[in-house]
């Protein structure tokens, strides 16, 4: 028999707050956390707005051995699983540490670290760069970092798949759970790639929204959409098999009870135009969690805000959910957050989350003109009330790779 696995700490550094608390508000408010860019002179670039992490002072967070040697993506990756480690109510708990993983990635790596110290070799010689570059570059030690810190010894897989990278992070981790290999988990990711490369690699490919208005820049669904928006952060979660969470008495935030991952094989970064992938991802992690495409209450979809992923998401969500597609309430939250690539699935799965227990649709913002072909109800620009029982978290990555997550309110 499978195991049910439960949430039991969230924690989050997102362009609207952070902590896990602080997003919420953001989210339920329909705050934009995207602005101009200000952490490098971005004057001369086409793309100017992205959503930047904010008034972030580490030391509150951390040592300072923690912070001040590593790349951001690693900090905030800390920082995320400090606060779902406390949340959790695990300080000071008894585990065993052999079955506490860690699953946490990212779709990028430390490319502030990349930059500055290939700026150093080409000015001054390989000799002089850091002996801290490699270990902050590299995508496996923002886990790497966390299990270090949390004496996390079982295994440590950071699932790199673009931006879907978190989501399967986070259902890896289930089935790890669920299957009895380990009884604790860190899931999660983190990205810190708001830079001149990020954003320059990302802009010559069209991807990115090149307004001057933060509130027409991210308008997920909206006609008028015309490219995702860059964003940092870090969302990491605490999952755990049920038995376990209650021996401790820990809280319980709700359930995860499906997974599933495709890959549309097709093309590096355009979605397959039948939406044959993410149709059959949404299906098999219905049928994975045994419930119905009528259960499904509420969805947190992909919605970038590009042409392309916006309809064939949509396309997918109805082929996947048939008529009921037109009585679940979606919503797009990077018209609030941005898109923060391999960290983006699992601040998504928080507010997803936050959402079943609050029975609060988040918003979809900034929406004003609609598109015939993205006819679903994205819950446009105010949160609405409703009872979620069940609820998805989709998530695309380039490369083809689709993945959603089925969360459940938790009950005895």
């Amino acid at each position: 028999m499978k195991r049910r696995v439960v949430i039991t700490g969230m924690g989050a550094v997102t362009p609207l707050g952070n902590d896990v608390n602080a997003m919420w508000e953001g989210i339920k408010n329909g705050k934009n956390g995207i602005d101009f860019i200000k952490s490098f002179d971005a004057s001369n670039l086409k793309v100017q707005i992205a959503g930047e992490v904010k008034d972030l002072d580490p030391s509150q967070y951390l040592e300072p051995n923690e912070y001040r040697k590593t790349d951001p993506v690693i900090m905030y990756g800390l920082i995320a699983a400090t606060e779902a480690y406390k949340n959790a109510k695990l300080d000071g708990a008894e585990i065993n540490h052999d079955r506490f993983g860690t699953f946490v990635t990212s779709g990028i790596g430390g490319l502030t670290t990349i930059i500055s110290e290939a700026r150093k070799a080409d000015e001054k010689g390989g000799d002089r760069v850091s002996p801290f570059f490699i270990p902050n570059s590299i995508i496996n030690l923002v886990g790497g970092n966390i299990a270090i810190k949390f004496k996390a010894k079982g295994p440590s897989l950071p699932i790199v798949t673009a931006c879907s990278a978190s989501t399967n992070s986070i259902g890896e981790a289930f089935r790890y759970i669920r299957d009895n290999y380990i009884d604790i988990a860190f899931a999660g990711g983190a990205e810190a790639a708001i830079n001149e490369l990020a954003i320059g690699g990302f802009s010559s490919m069209r991807a990115l929204n090149r307004s001057k208005d933060p509130n027409r820049a991210s308008i997920p669904f909206d006609k008028e959409r015309s490219g995702f928006v860059m964003a940092e952060g870090s969302g990491v979660l605490i999952l755990e098999e049920l038995e376990h969470a209650k021996r401790r008495n820990a809280p319980i935030y709700g359930e995860i009870v499906g997974y599933n991952t495709t890959c549309d094989a097709y093309h590096i970064t355009a979605p397959e135009e039948n939406a044959e992938g993410i149709t059959k991802c949404i299906i098999n992690a219905l049928a994975d969690a045994n419930i119905k495409p009528e259960d499904v209450d509420y969805i947190n979809a992909h919605g970038t805000s590009t042409y392309f992923n916006d309809r064939i998401e949509t396309l997918g969500i109805k082929k996947a959910l048939g008529e009921h597609a037109y009585n679940v309430n979606i919503s797009a939250t990077k018209s609030m957050t941005g898109h923060a690539l391999g960290a983006v699935g699992a601040i998504e799965a928080i507010i997803t989350v936050k959402a079943i227990e609050n029975d609060l649709v988040p918003p979809t913002i900034n929406y004003k003109v609609p598109d015939e072909e993205c006819d679903l109800n994205y819950t446009p620009n105010k949160a609405v009330t409703r009872i979620i029982n069940y609820a998805l978290s989709n998530s695309l990555g380039f490369g083809g790779h689709n993945a959603t997550l089925v969360f459940k309110k938790y009950q005895e």
